[in-house]
């Protein structure tokens, strides 16, 4: 019966560990699709396995008294500021994205959120139930 294994053991200290798949950084400022805005991505608080996104500043003009989350679903928050919002939280890494909830400011839906970054390109991708959109930001 050692002998069987012996071979088994041989083999299993000459093989190479499988290294983990970690996904590119997607840490940075990144230009919206529409080049309305900048969503900034980092570390959520003291979670640091986790990232958010948040509207950090916008490259069109705002209209008086800033745009507004107009379309959110909780009638309290549609007179808070857009600049600030949180849009994408809890991003963790899975596989070679990253995975999370997202929050459109435009239509006022929450979404699940993959992220993927390539070089200066990220590419965002929204679920709602089995619908889903991807879109191309860059980086700012």
């Amino acid at each position: 019966m050692r002998l069987r294994l012996l071979p088994v053991l041989a083999l299993a200290l000459l093989a190479e560990p499988v290294a983990a798949e970690t996904p590119a950084s997607i840490a940075g400022r990144w230009i919206a699709e529409d080049g309305t805005a900048v969503v900034t991505l980092a570390p959520c608080g003291v979670n640091a396995k986790a990232y958010c996104g948040r509207v950090s500043h916008f490259l069109v003009a705002e209209p008086k008294g800033g745009f507004r989350d107009a379309n959110n679903p909780d009638p309290k928050l549609r007179n808070r500021p857009v600049l600030g919002t949180t849009v994408f939280t809890g991003l963790t890494a899975s596989g070679k994205a990253w995975k999370g909830r997202g929050y459109s400011v435009k239509d006022g839906r929450h979404f699940a959120a993959t992220l993927s970054a390539k070089g200066a390109r990220l590419t965002v991708r929204g679920c709602v139930t089995i619908i889903c959109r991807t879109v191309v930001w860059t980086r700012a």
